[in-house]
């Protein structure tokens, strides 16, 4: 298996399995995790986007498209439970949806020697975790595995039954 073969089906299970599980709470993403907060559903569900447009611009693409997210969104921010502060829960999947669909298409076009070259900026904190293309991409996905936790965290909080469905890894 090739680098670029490995972040693809990182990228991929892991955004599978986050949505899989974003589907068993997604009529109410405002379910906190725990009775002392956490990330809520549609928290991660916009961090997430926010996290893939900055993804995208890092790696030399378009501008971020949600970079207006970052004060609810963004790295450091805290989830809140007034809905009044967040767009529509649909339109924030959405955008997720698309900006991981650039993200793979950027992959594509990528050879192996361009996984190792330097991102052009990072996230303070996170210089090394993002330091190269591969690296960046490589982050994203197990940044969103851990997040994907809190989402079903969310489903059990919410009293509902796990599901019973052939690879669901909830």
């Amino acid at each position: 298996m090739h680098t670029k073969d490995a972040i693809r089906y990182s990228l991929t299970m892991a955004g599978q399995a986050t949505m899989r599980a974003l589907a068993t709470i997604d009529d109410a993403p405002l379910t906190f995790p725990t009775e002392n907060g956490g990330c809520h559903p549609l928290w991660v569900m916009g961090h997430l986007a926010f996290i893939e447009g900055m993804t995208h611009e890092m790696l030399g693409g378009a501008a971020n498209p949600v970079a207006h997210w970052a004060a609810i969104f963004g790295q450091d921010t805290v989830p809140a439970a007034d809905p009044a502060q967040y767009p529509v829960f649909e339109k924030v999947r959405a955008q997720y949806v698309e900006l991981r669909h650039r993200n793979l298409q950027l992959l594509e076009s990528m050879t192996e020697a361009d996984l190792d070259r330097p991102t052009a900026s990072q996230p303070k904190g996170l210089e090394e975790h993002f330091a190269t293309f591969g690296r960046a991409l490589l982050t994203v996905a197990l940044h969103q595995m851990a997040h994907r936790a809190q989402i079903t965290d969310a489903f059990r909080a919410a009293g509902r039954a796990m599901p019973v469905t052939a690879g669901a890894g909830a």
